[in-house]
């Protein structure tokens, strides 16, 4: 039989960067064991599932790279299937229906909290003939939960988790209106789907307790488990939106790469010996249960930005261009074909000092400017009048010469021995007047890119003052 992981987010808001690395590791668990990753969307919350919602969950998981198999699975539509499995429970005796009011549960548990015992539904309908029913009140569908002994959870993360079922009630199947609870859906699905892996949040622990009594009541297989430590901040806590970027569409829009959050992803609860930097077929070649470690994970922004920059330096220029004109693009400015083929001939400058492609295009300001170009206030208070005179000298320098980097490069150091000049007292003006910014690539591949009559007329607006 094949291997079946699954990743099943409920669609009430974008893909979380928790939920992003289950999705991972299920991902990497099937390709390493050349099974079968599929997705399924569980959207049984009507009032809370959007169609904007479903739509960033497979748009991140696109980017992301995490391409699953066969057709997306929605849990709602498939509730009469669930429901059905919730009526062989009761005629095989395994379920019952329960009429108890709103009025009579909530006594129970207030009696309940006056006792100082835990809140759980008593079983007082569990044993009665069906000749109790109540005419006209529509029941829920309860299971007939085992009421002495233990359920165990063999977890290949957690290790052996067992769970008293003294403490886990009799729990509900079918609401009153006949929809199927969360905990009877996902059991029918995984079933159908195959699964043979469920990997995901420890916050699901509790949960995999009541849903193996589904199982075992149904006489299903056990999938195998591995619950993963959730996320936290830098500060030991769990993991919000005070930390920073939460969605993956986030760091999308903040310019990481898809590789880079693979890799990083990976790193957070998983590890291969001192390896940080693992390419994803290494992940894939490597991967496995035993290395998840059991303890939180902590994300670390600064972590994550040298990584990216690595990535980003192992990029080819053209990809890295193109993600740059996306951003561009997303900010009103106009791209074209010239503009790519100058970030793709001003890349290598520009990608040594950027960290994310927000960076990159923060970089590539100066091939985008008009002119007269808004200089930012370092630039400002470098052109003083002297340097202003020095950029006349420089502009003459460079009228006269082949546009070609070393032919400026020798010019213009030529120009700075004649004056008697440091060749950054030449440099930095320039700099500051073709780009409007004192760091940029360096100097004479920026006078390349935005070639003769561009760097002279820029270089001339500021020797102007």
């Amino acid at each position: 039989m094949s291997l079946v992981t699954r990743f099943a987010p409920s669609p009430t808001g974008f893909l979380h960067i928790g939920g992003a690395r289950t999705a991972l590791f299920n991902w990497l668990y099937a390709r390493r064991m050349k099974g079968v990753f599929r997705l399924r969307i569980e959207d049984t919350d009507r009032q809370r599932s959007t169609p904007e919602a479903i739509e960033a969950i497979l748009e991140g998981m696109q980017w992301l790279g995490l391409n699953w198999d066969d057709e997306v699975v929605y849990q709602f539509a498939r509730a009469e299937r669930h429901a059905e499995v919730a009526k062989q429970l009761v005629a095989k005796g395994l379920a019952y229906h329960c009429y108890a009011s709103p009025e009579e549960l909530e006594e129970m548990r207030e009696q309940q909290r006056k006792a100082g015992k835990p809140i759980r539904y008593d079983g007082r309908w569990r044993d009665k003939p069906a000749s109790d029913s109540r005419p006209n009140v529509p029941p829920v569908v309860r299971i007939k939960a085992p009421q002495s002994g233990e359920t165990v959870i063999a977890d290949k993360v957690q290790g052996e988790v067992r769970f008293s079922n003294e403490v886990l009630d009799d729990f509900i199947l079918l609401r009153s209106d006949g929809t199927p609870t969360y905990m009877l859906s996902v059991v029918v699905d995984d079933f159908d789907m195959g699964v043979t892996h469920i990997i995901r949040g420890d916050d699901h622990l509790t949960n995999a307790a009541r849903q193996r009594q589904i199982i075992d009541a149904m006489g299903w297989p056990a999938p195998t488990y591995a619950h993963l430590p959730l996320l936290h901040g830098e500060d030991g806590q769990k993991l919000s939106k005070r930390h920073g970027a939460l969605g993956i569409h986030e760091y999308k829009n903040l310019g990481y790469l898809p590789e880079t959050m693979r890799n990083y992803l990976l790193r957070l609860g998983w590890s291969h010996g001192d390896d940080e930097i693992i390419s994803t077929q290494q992940a894939i070649e490597w991967f496995n249960l035993d290395s998840i470690g059991q303890s939180p994970s902590r994300v670390d922004f600064k972590k994550l930005d040298n990584l990216n920059g690595h990535y980003m330096r192992q990029a080819s220029d053209a990809m890295l261009a193109d993600g740059t004109m996306a951003l561009l693009k997303a900010k009103g400015i106009a791209v074209t074909s010239d503009l790519h083929t100058k970030l793709v001939e001003a890349m290598p400058g520009l990608k040594e000092r950027a960290k994310t492609l927000v960076e990159l295009a923060d970089g590539a300001y100066f091939l985008t400017a008009k002119r007269p170009l808004e200089l930012d206030d370092k630039a400002k208070k470098l052109l003083t009048p002297e340097a202003r005179a020095i950029l006349r000298g420089a502009g003459k320098a460079l009228e006269a010469t082949d546009w070609s980097a070393q032919a400026l490069d020798e010019a213009t150091r030529a120009y700075a021995e004649q004056s008697a000049l440091k060749l950054g007292a030449v440099a930095q003006p320039l700099r500051a007047a073709l780009t409007g910014r004192t760091t940029s690539p360096g100097i004479f591949d920026v006078l390349v890119v935005l070639g003769r009559a561009e760097s002279l007329g820029r270089i001339g607006d500021q020797a102007a003052g």
